[in-house]
């Protein structure tokens, strides 16, 4: 069986899926080329080498190789730690134990030379997964268990979350079942939290071949089925192999074994793609054994060869440890006893120098150890707490009635200083913010993205607007579009519609979020009626006194987005989507003064207003579209 490890890479920027994430690195590659040799640099070779290393880790090696040397040229310490990193992730991928020991053990000293506790959750976490490869449990446990406390006393949800991943594999290798299947869902409920993706794909993975062990099919195959999906939607190759891995394992334990082969031999081809040796064996291996079910016994017995012999080579303990069952059980189907005894001695000897009374015990005495940590923890902060209060108490008894005074004095203008600065605080994120995601906001300090089913998307623009601002002075052409917008504004704020942003002239506003509603078709086209008008007005008035005036371009669709906070500093809510496009091109397609909706705008309110239909009309990379102009309230 195959479960999900999880590495701690430690980056700036987390570039999640090299497919998803082509035209960032494509930019990090062009500023690369200009870029000055300093700590910048080292950073973007470092964002770089993270990208490419789920799916290229030889150009990932490369990149990492280079901030290798520029870090070092420039002590750059923490760049350094960053490379040794990912090297070590590298090799541990491709099976070199070793020597990705020796390169997580290296950024580890220097991460704690400078006091990163991030960087040092992460190379605990990864040192940790070295140890459990080669089958070292409560070497492992060890690390395990001080990275979850950093992650702990940090807030750190994510490594958390990674820590949780691997301390349940240790307790589903040795058996535990439902202490695993516990600790794998704290995981996947604190990756939800925060939305990982990738990590939440990696416990259903986890969650499933627990499953699996039990017997449970239906559960297995629902967990891997999912963890593939959102692998394949994030990009990410390596996880998609051990997905397709999984579901080979429950094909075989069917008996379906043409299913089983065709997922185990698209889960080796992209091990081997990627160059990651413990995959590979567990593929050779998982293949072996479904031969031997097939009774071709040539083939079953070259793939298990095969992947003993690379298990060997790569120090795996547990793998060797599965490859010698396998071989037990094909020798006796061939009625080769003799052999088959002696594969399965040396089966017994291997398990059990992993999964023994003494490794048993120090994985309890792990937990017990981390446990008694904890509460230890926690009762000297309890007990820190009463002393802080008890010497408050006595130095306020000293300080006398007059000190007292002033103290009170000093606190009661401090909470009204610090009460109109919350109240000011407020008042500014609810003018940047919707009120629902300015309270999700301040209670999470973050905001979960949302997909809206229904939601109508208005664009105004003013036409010839570059013409324009070139025959009036600067400060008479931002005082016209603020005098503009503020009206439009008002309008909004009748219809209860949500404005989105402003891009020079252009406007952007919907409504149906981020609270549903059954009439955000009729507010909106209400709205851009109002604000058709309202220009008209304007026109005739600075027509009237001999200037410029400008004319407006309306376009309005109604369908699905997606919503959400773009920035950690300068806040801005945002909308994403194909109806956000095709509102823009409504736009774009609407003559002056006019207000131009989609058909599917106009289903919702064909009978409330007076609409005209253009016919279907070429829309910039969206084909043919019927639009209507509305006219008025029918």
């Amino acid at each position: 069986m195959k479960k999900l490890s999880s590495l701690f890479i430690i980056i700036l920027i987390t570039i999640s899926g090299y497919s998803q994430d082509k035209h960032l690195v494509d930019s990090l590659q062009t500023i690369l080329k200009t870029a000055k040799q300093d700590t910048n640099k080292a950073k973007i070779l470092n964002r770089l080498a993270s990208a490419y290393q789920g799916n290229n880790p030889d150009k990932a090696m490369e990149y990492a190789k280079q901030n290798l040397v520029l870090s070092e040229q420039i002590g750059f310490k923490k760049g350094i730690a960053n490379a040794y990193n990912i090297m070590g992730g590298i090799s541990e991928d491709k099976g070199d134990h070793l020597t990705a020991l020796d390169l997580f053990k290296k950024s580890l000293k220097i991460r704690q030379e400078i006091g990163n506790k991030q960087g040092i959750a992460g190379s605990f976490n990864n040192v940790g997964l070295v140890y459990e490869r080669i089958g070292n449990y409560p070497e492992a446990l060890k690390y395990y268990f001080a990275s979850l406390k950093i992650g702990e006393e940090t807030q750190n949800k994510t490594c958390q979350a990674i820590n949780y991943i691997n301390i349940g594999n240790i307790y589903c290798d040795q058996g535990n079942y439902p202490e695993a299947l516990k600790i794998f869902f704290c995981s996947l409920k604190i990756s939800e939290e925060i939305g990982d993706k990738r990590r939440i794909s990696s416990v259903y993975g986890n969650i499933g071949l627990v499953y699996l062990a039990q017997g449970n099919y239906p559960e297995a195959l629902k967990n891997y089925r999912v963890s593939l999906q959102m692998q394949e939607e994030i990009g990410n190759k390596m996880g998609i192999a051990h997905s397709y891995s999984n579901i080979g394992l429950i094909y075989l334990d069917q008996g379906n074994y043409p299913e089983a082969l065709k997922n185990f031999f698209a889960a080796l081809k992209i091990n081997e793609e990627l160059g990651v040796k413990e995959g590979i064996v567990v593929e050779y291996n998982s293949i072996g054994n479904a031969y031997t079910k097939q009774k071709k016994f040539k083939d079953a017995s070259d793939y298990l060869k095969k992947s003993l012999s690379l298990a060997k080579e790569i120090r795996s303990l547990g793998r060797v440890v599965d490859v010698y069952e396998n071989l037990a059980k094909l020798d006796s189907a061939e009625g080769n006893y003799q052999q088959a005894l002696e594969h399965y001695k040396l089966f017994i000897t291997h398990r059990d120098s992993l999964v023994n009374k003494e490794n048993t015990k120090k994985t309890v005495q792990q937990q017990m150890q981390y446990d008694f940590d904890k509460k230890e923890a926690i009762t000297k902060a309890v007990q820190e707490k009463k002393d802080i209060v008890q010497r408050n108490i006595r130095y306020s008894i000293l300080l006398g009635l007059a000190g007292a005074l002033i103290f009170l004095v000093v606190v009661y203008r401090q909470r009204n200083k610090i009460s109109k600065e919350k109240n000011r605080s407020e008042e500014l994120l609810l003018n940047i913010l919707p009120s629902e995601v300015a309270v999700e906001l301040k209670q999470t300090g973050h905001c979960q993205p949302k997909t809206f089913s229904m939601v109508t998307v208005m664009f105004t623009d003013f036409k010839d607007f570059t013409r324009v601002s070139e025959k009036v002075s600067a400060e008479l052409l931002v005082g016209e579009i603020n005098y503009c917008f503020s009206a439009f504004d008002n309008i909004l704020q009748k219809y209860k519609i949500e404005k989105i942003k402003t891009v020079g002239d252009a406007y952007m506003c919907a409504s149906g979020l981020p609270a549903l509603n059954y009439t955000h078709a009729f507010d909106v086209v209400s709205a851009g009626l109002e604000m058709k008008e309202f220009i008209l007005n304007r026109k005739k008035e600075k027509e009237g006194k001999g200037e410029i005036a400008f004319e407006i371009r309306i376009g309005i669709h109604t369908g699905p987005v997606v919503a959400g906070i773009v920035g950690v500093k300068k806040f801005q809510y945002d909308i994403w989507g194909d109806t956000v496009n095709l509102a823009a091109r409504m736009e774009q397609s609407c003559e002056p003064g006019n207000v131009n909706i989609s058909g599917s705008t106009y289903e919702l309110v064909k009978d409330a207003f007076i609409c005209k239909h253009r016919g279907k009309i070429e829309a910039k990379n969206k084909g043919m579209i019927d639009m209507y102009f509305v006219d008025k309230i029918s």
